[in-house]
């Protein structure tokens, strides 16, 4: 069949392309919303500060009883009493009460208000032993208890966040635990508790916690976290308390790239298998641009230029010019001038005078 030249045939080739259009924009469209809307706001790291470097901080002071390890800093403001020293073994520094110990109370005020503001939030209740979470912010308006085991799964990302939200109190049985896989780590685990902590005898512990009251670590405790009362005193008994320090994540996939894939893929296959309502053809694939690709090419190899030696001329002979010595003009000495010496006439004697000298007598 052939299509017509004339004014309808052209009109009705115009609107099955423009259909075709309209419907790969929709479908693009259609796939962007959908991944857009399954995808929820991650939770966040809460920011410590200068808290970091702290096992065990406190607002009321620090009491231990037993043998306790402590991998980290230790301190409490403004009452600053710790007792229990003795018996503690610790990797780190005990500020007691000094500045930094102060700074690092200021720090956790706006920690503990970052976990308490964080959101979306997934409401928990009851107790948690024997679930397994996936990251994200967990809320509960009064209490929250773990008996048994509960599995935190991070789904291959270790940089994925559990935040944990209990409007009154924390408190965990006797052996309980808190168990990480899938590349979840201690470090991105945190427990904002509204009132007061309490962790069980024997019982192993992920996480940080951040109670507005006290906290209180039972007999042999082994906590992979943080303790950090605000205003409260923290209790220790025989316990073994390490600050935990993140791994670094693998390069992973972005999000925004999987989309424009997926995006891509969706947009190519529903414009190559559309075809015009009002037409027998087949209506060309809208392909999207590809997108530019830059090259980057090898610098070519640098070849240094041949260094040509300077030939060294040969000095230039100096002709020595003879001097020829000035003739001497000898004056020649002239010949003394003869003086005549005029005799002397001898004086004639007076006459009947004797001579001078002549001792004779005359006769």
């Amino acid at each position: 069949m052939k299509l017509s030249k004339g004014p309808l045939g052209k009109q009705r080739t115009r609107r099955g392309a423009a259909a075709i259009s309209t419907t790969v924009v929709l479908l693009s469209a259609g796939v962007l919303v959908v991944l857009a809307s399954g995808a929820q706001a991650a939770p966040s790291a809460v920011p410590l500060g200068t808290a970091d470097s702290f096992a065990v901080l406190a607002g009321s002071g620090i009491t231990n009883t037993g043998p306790t390890t402590l991998n980290g800093d230790l301190g409490t403001f403004p009452t600053t009493t710790v007792t229990g020293t003795a018996s503690i073994t610790q990797t780190g520094t005990n500020h007691g009460g000094d500045g930094v110990t102060q700074s690092a109370k200021t720090d956790l005020v706006t920690a503990y208000n970052n976990a308490a503001g964080q959101g979306p939030t997934s409401p928990i209740s009851g107790d948690l032993g024997g679930r397994t979470l996936a990251p994200g912010v967990y809320n509960s308006a009064s209490s929250i208890g773990l008996t048994g085991t509960l599995t935190l799964d991070a789904g291959g990302d270790s940089s994925a966040v559990f935040v944990f939200q209990a409007g009154s109190t924390l408190t965990t049985a006797s052996a309980s635990r808190v168990s990480l896989t899938n590349g979840a780590q201690s470090c991105n685990v945190f427990w904002q508790i509204g009132s007061s902590a309490t962790l069980g005898t024997g019982s192993t512990f992920r996480g940080t916690v951040i109670a507005l009251a006290s906290i209180t670590v039972t007999t042999g405790v082994t906590v992979d976290g943080r303790v950090l009362a605000r205003d409260g005193a923290v209790t220790l008994d025989t316990a073994t308390i390490t600050r935990p320090v993140c791994a670094a994540a693998p390069a992973a996939t972005t999000a925004a790239a999987t989309t424009a894939a997926a995006t891509t893929a969706a947009a190519t296959t529903t414009a190559a298998t559309t075809t015009a309502p009002a037409a027998t053809t087949t209506a060309p694939a809208v392909v999207p641009p590809k997108p530019a690709v830059t090259t980057v090419k090898k610098p070519a190899p640098v070849k240094p230029a041949p260094v040509k030696p300077t030939p060294v001329k040969k000095p230039v002979p100096v002709k020595a010019t003879p001097t020829k010595p000035k003739p001497v003009k000898v004056t020649p000495v002239k010949k003394p001038v003869p003086v005549k010496v005029a005799p002397v006439k001898p004086a004639k004697p007076a006459v009947g005078k004797p001579p001078v000298g002549d001792f004779g007598f005359t006769g």
